[in-house]
């Protein structure tokens, strides 16, 4: 497809912007542009601001895709270019929510890891919860990798209130990932549905990102298509 269209990406926690490759070579392979954004996963103000430095590097239109812990942190976003949302299972706080509010709003998976801060004051995912929550469908090798490089993430940016969260006032499409052990399926549904946004469930964990790629792909394309600017 051809698209005036950036998509812009927004890592969770734990992760970094190569966690999205597979759905960049994805969207490069139809011919849309996407970018992911750096974000420091030191507080919720700095990730926004990190956010919308990437997004005054982009000319043009732009769908904002988050996954996990970034959905808070797109919901924060102001800029006018933002046409679209999509969240791919992701965290949508309302105004004067904390994204640990909707995280920890339903009893967690069985297999969810305890989570605490460390004597640095960083929270990081213990090694075992690659393999049996946080990419269960990932391959050994994708587990090592996202193990290997996660970035720790600060209680700052999970427990500051949001205010007036931009999907109320922007078209939003959500991943609901039926098989995520991190974040329940009723916790999304009941997210998506409060946003009104356009959903798409599939039996997929909680990093659809790496192990099922294409679904994620297929989503966000639904989203340029509509953001794109139509000739008069």
């Amino acid at each position: 497809m051809s698209s005036d269209v950036t998509v812009v990406l927004a890592h969770g926690a734990w992760a970094d912007g190569s966690s999205w490759r597979k759905v960049i070579d994805g969207l490069h392979a139809v011919g849309v542009r996407a970018v992911a954004a750096p974000l420091p996963l030191t507080s919720l103000s700095d990730d926004v601001t990190a956010l919308e430095h990437t997004l005054e590097r982009v000319d043009g239109p732009v769908v904002l895709a988050a996954h996990a812990y970034a959905g808070g942190v797109i919901g924060a976003i102001r800029a006018d270019s933002v046409a679209a949302l999509v969240y791919v299972a992701a965290l949508a706080p309302d105004e004067g929510e904390t994204v640990a509010d909707v995280f920890y709003r339903a009893t967690p998976h069985p297999a969810a890891p305890a989570l605490a801060p460390d004597e640095h004051g960083k929270i990081w995912l213990p090694a075992e919860a690659f393999p049996s929550a946080f990419a269960q469908n990932a391959t050994p090798a994708e587990q090592s990798l996202l193990q290997a490089v996660q970035r720790p993430i600060s209680p700052d940016c999970i427990t500051t209130p949001v205010g007036r969260p931009l999907w109320k006032d922007r078209p939003s499409w959500y991943l609901l990932a039926e098989d995520d052990r991190m974040i329940p399926a009723q916790t999304q549904a009941f997210m998506a549905d409060r946003m009104g946004a356009t959903v798409r469930a599939h039996a997929v964990d909680h990093t659809p990102l790496v192990t099922a790629p294409s679904v994620v792909t297929d989503l966000l394309l639904e989203a340029v298509e509509h953001a794109t600017p139509r000739a008069h």
